[in-house]
C-alpha cells in the first residue's frame, strides 16, 4: 500500500490534533483571574471539538 498526499496529510493533523487536545489537558486554570472562567470554558469546548475531529479522522484512517 502506498502513502498519498492525503494520507500524510491527514496523519499530520492528527498529530497536531493529538498534541492540541494534550497541551489543553496540561493548562489548570487560575479561576481567581479575571475572565479566566471563559478562557478555561473555551479550552473545554476547543477540546471537544479537536477530539470529535480526531475520532473522524481515525475512522478515516482505519477504513483506508
Amino acid at each position: 500500500m502506498t502513502t498519498t498526499q492525503t494520507d500524510l496529510g491527514r496523519e499530520r493533523l492528527i498529530a497536531q490534533l493529538r498534541e492540541l487536545i494534550r497541551a489543553l489537558d496540561s493548562r489548570v486554570p487560575q479561576l481567581e483571574r479575571d475572565g479566566e472562567r471563559q478562557i478555561a470554558d473555551e479550552a473545554a469546548a476547543l477540546k471537544r471539538k479537536a477530539a470529535e475531529r480526531l475520532a473522524e479522522l481515525e475512522v478515516l484512517t482505519t477504513e483506508n
